[in-house]
């Protein structure tokens, strides 16, 4: 399982989404369990990948199992309750 996050790394709510994610993967326990990603769009590899993933907003943070996609949040922070619901709820 993978959190991708795609923003810019000047972006003070991409920040915020990558610290709020490790922050809640370490307290849940999952750190080992689940990897996360940051793609910066402001490069070409970044918008090649986001463009991939219809990504238009940043940040945008999707969960994916594989290459499935489980959830997605566009221009805002994941919500700590739906972020902990989709990830515990995916490896179970």
């Amino acid at each position: 399982m993978t959190v991708a996050i795609f923003g810019k790394e000047d972006c003070q709510i991409c920040k915020a989404a990558r610290k709020k994610i490790a922050f809640f993967l370490g307290k849940w326990g999952l750190s080992g369990k689940v990897a996360t990603k940051f793609y910066d769009m402001s490069t070409v590899d970044g918008m090649a990948e986001g463009a991939f993933h219809d990504v238009l907003e940043i940040p945008t943070t999707i969960i994916f199992a594989g290459e499935k996609s489980l959830a997605r949040w566009e221009g805002k922070l994941p919500p700590s309750s739906e972020l902990g619901a989709h990830l515990q709820n995916s490896l179970k």
